[in-house]
């Protein structure tokens, strides 16, 4: 599905990725973690388009395609989505008329007729029922006056709305109770099919007790520098990043 390789990117001038390398097939979920300032949130960011993000050297390719040839909105109606860390207010917009947009942009990108009203709704509430999020919530504007747990489920919800192939989840545990938490991966979960695949960025075991990785990566100073299975995370939580670096 996702082929990244010799990936290097800058922001503001600034080297950040120096070399990444990474597949991830169909169906699989891969775990990044790593030091703050290592490249997470640099790697998600240049998947998805931000203009902020100077790609200077590798290639991406998703899907077949050329990743980096395509603008965000294009890289979005092929199926890739991110949760955001920290999920914008977006006041005088409401959930409701938001997302319908985003479902018919991404109908009209496939060449299909906008959905209609009723059937818009049915599955609206099919699925913000994974995530179980309130319908007060999705009447009102997007993320306004929302707690952080809600826009967390939020994300959730408008992921399962749009069902992409390809979902980025960065730091999605951030500021989560353990309810929230819970909820916002059994959500995920209950979303996900046999071809979807995922990068979840995390810094904690916590989240990947639910969302269980085939693969856990560790990126430091802009490189992957050791690869393996989930039992690798367990001995970061247990042991720090010292071990990997340092050994």
């Amino acid at each position: 599905m996702l082929e990244i390789r010799n990936l290097h990117a800058s922001v503001e001038g600034k080297e950040i990725l120096k070399g990444v390398d990474l597949t991830i097939k169909d169906g699989e979920i891969h775990a990044l973690m790593g030091t703050n300032g290592a490249g997470k949130s640099t790697l998600s960011n240049v998947i998805v388009g931000h203009p902020k993000y100077e790609v200077t050297e590798g290639t991406i390719m998703f899907n077949g395609k050329d990743l980096l040839a395509m603008n965000p909105e294009e890289r979005a109606h092929a199926g890739i989505f991110m949760s955001f860390q920290q999920p914008v207010e977006i006041p005088g917009v409401s959930m409701t008329n938001f997302m319908r947009a985003a479902v018919n942009a991404k109908y009209q990108a496939e060449g299909m007729e906008p959905i209609k009203s009723t059937d818009f709704l049915k599955v609206m509430r099919e699925k913000r029922q994974l995530v179980e999020i309130d319908q007060k919530l999705v009447s009102r504007s997007v993320n306004e006056g929302f707690s952080g747990g809600e826009k967390k489920r939020n994300e959730i919800f408008q992921m399962a709305m749009l069902n992409p192939s390809f979902c980025i989840l960065d730091e999605t545990d951030s500021g989560l109770d353990v309810d929230a938490l819970r909820i916002v991966a059994e959500g995920f979960n209950k979303f996900r099919n046999e071809k979807t695949s995922a990068m979840v960025i995390t810094h904690y075991q916590r989240l990947l007790d639910y969302i269980r990785p085939d693969v856990v990566h560790v990126l430091i100073d802009g490189r992957i520098i050791k690869t393996g299975g989930a039992e690798l995370a367990k001995q970061i939580e247990d042991n720090g990043f010292d071990w990997i670096i340092n050994g």
